[in-house]
Order: structure tokens, then sequence, then C-alpha cells
């Protein structure tokens, strides 16, 4: 008799050419992530090749009963590092019958912005920090605290070593090969300053791309921690009081900020964000306030403030940048639960069209 585990690992080339494709989009709370797997009768590698799909959006929040059916429009494709082969995952929107983009689908105004002849000219690179904590599933509260109680204060944990110190790892380096196997650009870990904090990296990745592999990432740590039986939060301040939030930094480069006198174009760049603080600050996740207090490496939310290595400011130049007089920027504003097709967009029309 075959075991769960057997069955579960089946070779399907050995019998047939058929494949399995799950796809998946972002649910009615804007970071929900939802699932289902169809068949399709062979290899696919080409996401226009692929069949529109339809769901009920009624049980996501996306759509009234007596008008219940979102139309799938598959996106991006990315290798299935779950049921291996040639079987895939479908980053997807999602649109009305009609072809309307539904009010949660913030990947189709993304797309436009993206495909601007000004944007495109300018090759926008993103690199997204995406830091999460770990939970116990049945208490609510961080993996390797004691239930109730509260872990030696914040210093001994970042990138450390050690069973007092490093909870989840086996998690996190789990998801960090199966997003190397998916094809996600994903470009490192590691473990953060709060206990059972974590974070990975994704990029450089040009324009909506990052997104896209932002999402996958996220989907595919889900799917491990629900192996695993632990629950990952993406709040972007977990727990109150003296222990870091969770952010999910934003670097940024264009082709002019990348090329000699890049520097110049990185100031004046980050003038236009300060000009839009506000409006960038209310997209850029829920709850942020809690996290953006001035404290434990971020900058106060109502100020606006950018500084070269200063990870107390809204926007960091790195030294190197500096020195170089070419390069990037990092955003540290938005929070872990932020949309990526949301803040990478944003920052690109403020930054390539926005005119004061």
């Amino acid at each position: 008799m075959s075991l769960l585990a057997d069955l579960v690992n089946l070779d399907l080339s050995d019998t047939s050419e058929k494949i399995i494709a799950e796809y998946i989009w972002v649910g009615g709370s804007g970071m929900d992530m939802r699932s289902k797997a169809r068949t399709l009768s062979g290899p696919v590698t080409d996401p226009s090749k692929l069949p529109k799909w339809n769901y009920d959006g009624s049980s996501t929040g996306q759509a009234p009963g007596q008008d219940s059916e979102v139309i799938l429009y598959p996106q991006a494709i990315f290798k299935d590092p779950f049921r291996r082969g040639n079987n895939i995952l479908v980053m997807c929107d999602a649109y009305t019958p009609a072809g309307e983009p539904i009010p949660t689908n913030k990947r189709h105004a993304a797309a436009v912005i993206f495909s601007n002849p000004d944007v495109v000219a300018e090759v926008p690179w993103y690199g997204i920090e995406q830091e999460y904590t770990l939970l116990q599933k049945d208490v609510n509260w961080p993996l390797g605290w004691p239930i109730g109680g509260y872990p030696g204060p914040q210093g001994p944990y970042y990138c450390s070593i050690g069973a007092d110190k490093s909870f989840g790892r086996d998690i996190v380096d789990a998801h960090y090969k199966a997003c190397l196997y998916a094809g996600i650009n994903i470009s490192g870990i590691n473990g953060e300053v709060m206990p059972g904090q974590w974070e990975f990296q994704v990029g450089p990745s040009v324009g909506i791309s990052a997104s896209d592999e932002v999402w996958i990432a996220r989907y595919i740590l889900e799917r491990i921690t629900e192996i695993a039986g632990v629950v990952v939060s993406f709040d972007p301040k977990p727990i109150p009081g003296d222990w870091n939030g969770a952010g999910a930094h934003t670097n940024y480069s264009t082709k002019s900020m990348r090329e000699e006198g890049g520097y110049e174009i990185i100031k004046k760049a980050i003038e236009k964000l300060g000009l839009r603080h506000k409006e960038h600050i209310s997209a850029y996740g829920e709850g942020n306030e809690r996290r953006l207090t001035g404290h434990h490496e971020t900058a106060d939310i109502n100020t606006f403030l950018w500084g070269v290595a200063n990870r107390g400011a809204s926007i960091r130049v790195g030294r190197d940048t500096e020195k170089e007089g070419k390069g990037y920027f990092e955003d540290r504003r938005p929070a872990s639960n932020m949309d990526p097709y949301i803040v990478t967009s944003m920052i690109a029309e403020t930054t390539l069209l926005w005119n004061p």
C-alpha cells in the first residue's frame, strides 16, 4: 500500500503529458491569497497561451451573490515547487465578465503605468525586502516565544544562530529554495531584529515582474507554513511595545540613476517623493502608523526626511551610491502588508511621470 507522501509526490510524466496549473489571485482583503488547480493537456510556458478561468467572487468578498462570476486572466508563470515536474503556478488578476478590472485588481493599473513609454525607457529596477513574522498556530504568538510571556530584549536575534535565538529556520530555508526552484529572483534571506521575524529579498527585477514575484513568493511561503503548522503574519507591528515592526523596504533605480550623473537624478526623484509623502503613506499598507513611530529604525509617519546610510529616514541612500555618484535608493516607508503592485507603480509614477 502506498503511503500518502508517495502519492503526493507521484511523477505524472511517467504516465501522462498532462500537467497541473495552480491559478493564484489576490482575494478581497487585498492580502489574502486564493488558488485553485486545473488540468492542462501539456506543458505551457507562455501565459497568453493559458485559458482564462472563473471563480465565485461572492465567496472571496469580490462580487455580490447575484452576480458572482469573476474571470481570472493568467499573467505570469512559475515552476511549481510543490508538484514539481512540468506543473506550474500561475499569477492571475481578476476581471468582470465584461472585461473590467474588479476594484481589488491592483495589477491592471500598475501595468498601465509600467507600459508607459517614458517608464519603459527608464527600465525601473526594484528590490523588495519582505519582512514577516512566524506565529504559533493556536495561540497567535511569535514562534520561539514562551506562551503568554516574552523573550529577552532585542539585540541577540538579528542574523543570529542557535536554538535560543533563531526560530523557524527550516521554514525559511525551505522557502528560499522553493522560490529559486520556481524561478523567482529571490536574492537573499536573513533573521530580523525581533525573534520569530524574518526577511526575504526579491530583485533586482524589472517593472511589474517584481510585484508578480513578491506575490508568488508570499504564496509559496504561506503554503510552506501551512505544511509546517505555523502561521505567517504580514502585520506591520505584530507585537506592541519595544519590538521592531515589519516592513517591505523598496529599493529602486532607473536607467538614468544607474548611469553617470545619476546621483542628481536620485535627489530630484527623492524631492518629488517628499512632495507626495501623504499620498504614498496612504497607499503603503494598513496599520503602518503603528510601525512608523520614529523609533525602531523608522521615520515618523508624518515626517519626510532622507539621508545617506540613515535607517531612521523615510528614504535611505547607500554610501556606495553617494561615493560613486550613481546607483539606487531605498524607500523605507512601505509596510510588510503593502501591495507591491501599488507601491512599485506609484514610485515609478511619482518619479517618472508626475510633474509637481
